[in-house]
């Protein structure tokens, strides 16, 4: 296999809609190498999102192959999509998504429960991943005793606290004012420097060009790749 970690070859994927029929993607071939730091933009319907969930294991394509990291995901069941997301990727959300009545290390060491880790190694583990991301000493505070910056960091030890092959990350910045954003994306910068993939999804050029490589999506299709 070669050092793609995404593969996607001729990948579509139609909606029906009643009776019009939707081409959210139109046969887009795209190869994302371990450790590069990738940004999707677009405009609203460019199917930006529909190719993030198809990235993210969340949808399956209507035609084509996706490879991810040496699996053929895209004609998986939903039960093994659902095991390829918990061990290979890491999602941040604009909405950061944490139980309010947990702590920040018990949402963090969240998807380890998952994995059949016991409470002790969860608990170190992603206490581990939280001093990483600045918050030592919030450990134990509730998503409602942090600003929106800590709850984003959080939400980011908890993407990565499984070592995923890919972190993927669906408009990180969205909730967040310019300040925050900027600390945001500079923790993302630390990220991609330790030798993570990183595929961001946004709508702000600002963003984006934190990114090593931008591609550009129109009409489903991939406009353009710099």
């Amino acid at each position: 296999m070669n050092k793609a970690l995404i593969s996607l070859e001729g990948i579509s994927k139609k909606y029906v809609l009643g009776e019009q029929t939707v081409h959210a993607l139109k046969h887009i071939d795209l190869q994302i190498n371990k450790g590069e730091y990738i940004a999707l933009m677009g405009p609203s319907g460019s199917g930006k999102s529909t190719l993030m969930n198809i990235i993210g294991c969340l949808d399956s394509p209507s035609i084509g192959e996706y490879w991810l990291n040496g699996k053929e995901v895209s004609r998986m069941s939903d039960a093994d999509l659902s095991d390829v997301r918990n061990q290979e990727i890491g999602f941040v959300f604009q909405t950061f998504n944490l139980l309010n009545r947990m702590t920040a290390l018990e949402n963090v060491a969240l998807p380890l429960v998952y994995a059949g880790i016991s409470k002790k190694h969860r608990e170190e583990k992603a206490a581990e991943v939280l001093e990483r991301v600045g918050l030592k000493d919030r450990m134990l505070h509730k998503p409602n005793e942090l600003s929106g910056g800590q709850r984003q960091r959080v939400a980011v030890a908890r993407a990565l606290v499984n070592n995923p092959s890919l972190l993927l990350a669906d408009e990180p910045t969205g909730n967040l004012d310019s300040k925050t954003s900027h600390e945001i994306m500079a923790l993302f910068e630390e990220i991609y420097a330790g030798g993570n993939t990183i595929v961001l999804v946004t709508h702000e050029e600002d963003i984006a060009n934190h990114a090593r490589q931008v591609v550009r999506l129109r009409d489903g299709l991939i406009e353009s790749k710099n």
